[in-house]
């Protein structure tokens, strides 16, 4: 299984790998040393949360990381620990906590994380006796939390640059690889590092600038420098669709705009570039200079900084509709259905049967079944795998080390595997965590060796409940579930397509000059023209959400895994799709003829009779598909494609 192979390119984190000996180690010696270790335990535990969560890079999103999900899982030790003890209501309880955790998990990352605690935490407050009085355990898993978050704000008086300058400066080498690659067989490879340094781009400088409202300097200049790269971006697939090879100033004048950006140089921007030669080059030469002088402008105006994805809405809008979104949503029910089965399962077993340290039947569950950590069935298979590994490491520790001050030296070892680890993938980071975890249990039960056995076959049980409960009994498990997004996201495409060839009366005037570099819309106004710019962004992220759910799906067993395989060439093509509507749109922009609507109707048609053909069947038909117009005009590469896409049939399971 490639789970079981070590991520190429992960190259070890040493500023977290420190962080975690310390934060881990630590609090063991400050416990020992007042005679509390047990407290000192708690404060690791609460550490190792904050550990495990802390993987944003800008400081603002590594502080919603650790301290949001350190309160839901300080709520859930208590609700742990005031059911402790009392059989069936326990189960009821933390079934309860396993439903509204499954939930809030569909919301987001952060809210994931949260949920993830707060189920995590209940179980263990329930399953073991815990210092009194009831706040204690919160109060200290807290503390250990805040206590990650103090050493990774320790480093932020030396960061080098605002992580959000790096960020746009690496969107620009993204987007010099790519105007290289145009043309050639690297393009689709290097078009999807632009489109994912795209997302992690706007989704940290919006979320800073929704907190200042937009007046923030720095913010303001860098969103200005971010939107500028669009039209490159734009441009790169009109070169690409015409076969052209861009000469090299080309993209070394980008790299040295990334340069500028990361920098945050100022002054007249030096341009020595080739004279275009076609629409297609005369978009990324008129692309390339605008963004020259956007990168070098010292102050751009904060009130004509447009937000190509939107700005965020105000917080308790977003609360609200986040809310309604949730309490709404069939995929978040069914979610929280699972998890709570599988839990309600798992402690209704371990209620029955004398299993020691039941609580860890409970924990398999939870980790396992997380729906944004990839596929249920090979996490299961390298969970199990992974605790094994870790069950060897651990079991001569436990047999040799006696609890004392030895368990310090230990820790700072074992800790620093954690983030080690981590980026080599979802096994190796298990074995790294559970001889952690069993250490710290053992400073609270005192078991020694005896945790070895028992930990094994709990995690065993527990995969198992989620293969049958949380896996096999549902139908959607056997379902590949890319149909239905790649069908909206083609339907997207659609009225993108309609948008961007509107009429001459209310559309964007065509011609060199009619639009800057390339950014003229389908629609005449600023409004309507960034609208559409925020709908292609929309699409190209929910293909790439169509991406990772098919690498997700790959995954899965036969024959789950075999149908994903078959979607393949569809989701090439429908980016190829994009890619050619972008193009034709370009060209427009600078001197091609506009297309007749009939033609553009008959395109949008076409796509619509796709879309519906995906949702209809999980098998794919082949439908020859009859789009007349004229060889030569701007819409004939976008015709193609989508002629290439409906001409695509799955193989017959």
């Amino acid at each position: 299984m490639s789970g079981l192979r070590p991520q190429p390119s992960a190259p070890v984190p040493w500023a977290a790998v420190l962080r975690a000996s310390v934060a881990l180690a630590a609090p063991l010696a400050a416990g020992f040393a007042l005679d509390r270790p047990a407290y000192g335990a708690l404060v690791s535990m609460g550490a190792l949360s904050g550990v495990i969560g802390d993987t944003a890079d800008a400081y603002r999103m590594r502080i919603l990381n650790i301290a949001v999900p350190q309160l839901f899982g300080a709520l859930g030790v208590m609700l742990g620990t005031l059911v402790y003890g009392t059989g069936w209501a326990a189960v009821v309880a933390l079934t309860l906590v396993g439903l509204v955790s499954g939930m809030m998990s569909t919301i987001g990352a952060v809210a994931s994380v949260s949920g993830l605690l707060l189920l995590l935490n209940a179980i263990v407050g329930a399953g073991l006796p815990l210092p009194e009085p009831w706040w204690v355990a919160p109060l200290l898993l807290t503390v250990g939390g805040l206590f990650v978050l103090a050493l990774t704000l320790l480093a932020w008086p030396l960061r080098r640059a605002l992580p959000e300058r790096v960020a746009v400066a690496n969107t620009y080498l993204a987007v010099a690889d790519l105007l290289a690659a145009a043309g050639g067989p690297g393009y689709e490879e290097q078009r999807q590092a632009v489109t994912q340094s795209l997302n992690t781009s706007y989704d940290l400088i919006l979320a800073r600038r929704a907190r200042y409202h937009g007046r923030n300097s720095a913010m303001v200049r860098l969103l200005a420098q971010l939107n500028v790269v669009i039209p490159l971006v734009e441009a790169a697939p009109a070169v690409h669709v015409r076969r052209l090879t861009l000469p090299d100033e080309i993209p070394a004048a980008v790299r040295e705009l990334a340069v500028a950006v990361e920098e945050s140089r100022t002054g007249r921007p030096e341009l020595v570039l080739p004279a275009p030669d076609s629409p297609a080059t005369r978009a990324v030469d008129g692309a390339l200079r605008h963004a020259a002088v956007v990168v070098h402008k010292a102050d751009p105006d904060p009130y004509n900084v447009d937000d190509r994805l939107g700005r965020p809405a105000a917080l308790g809008v977003r609360v609200r509709r986040t809310a309604r979104d949730v309490l709404f949503s069939g995929a978040s029910w069914r979610y929280g259905l699972r998890l709570a089965l599988c839990i309600g399962l798992a402690q209704a077993l371990t209620s029955l049967i004398p299993v020691p340290r039941s609580y860890w039947v409970a924990l398999t569950v939870t980790f396992v079944l997380k729906p944004d950590f990839g596929s249920v069935f090979s996490r299961a298979v390298l969970r199990s795998v992974g605790t094994a590994a870790g069950l060897v490491i651990a079991a001569p520790v436990l047999a040799a080390v006696p609890i004392g001050w030895w368990d310090v030296p230990v820790m700072v070892v074992l800790a620093a595997l954690i983030p080690a680890l981590t980026a080599k993938g979802y096994a190796f980071q298990t074995a790294a965590i559970t001889p952690v975890i069993l250490l710290l249990s053992d400073l609270l039960n005192h078991q020694g060796f005896d945790l070895v056995w028992p930990r094994f076959l709990d995690s065993l049980i527990g995969c198992a409940i989620v293969l049958v409960a949380g896996y096999l009994l549902w139908p959607e498990s056997w379902h590949v579930r890319i149909g239905h997004r790649l069908a909206d996201a083609v339907t997207d495409i659609a009225d993108y397509v309609t948008c961007a060839f509107e009429p001459a009366g209310s559309a964007d005037q065509g011609g060199p000059g009619g639009s800057r570099g390339g950014t003229g819309g389908g629609s005449g106004g600023p409004g309507d023209r960034a609208e559409r710019l925020r709908a292609r962004r929309r699409i190209y992220r929910d293909l790439s959400v169509v991406r990772s759910e098919f690498q997700r799906a790959l995954t899965e067993p036969p024959p789950v895994g075999t149908r994903a395989a078959a979607w393949w060439p569809l989701v090439v093509a429908v980016e190829r799709i994009v890619d050619a509507a972008t193009a034709a749109r370009v060209r427009v922009n600078h001197g091609a003829s506009p297309p007749p609507q009939e033609e553009v109707a008959g395109i949008r048609r076409q796509l619509l009779e796709l879309a519906d053909g995906i949702r209809s069947s999980e098998v794919l038909v082949e439908v020859r598909a009859e789009l007349p117009g004229d060889e030569r005009g701007v819409l004939a590469p976008l015709r193609q494609e989508v002629a290439a896409a409906r001409a695509i049939a799955s193989p017959q399971p």
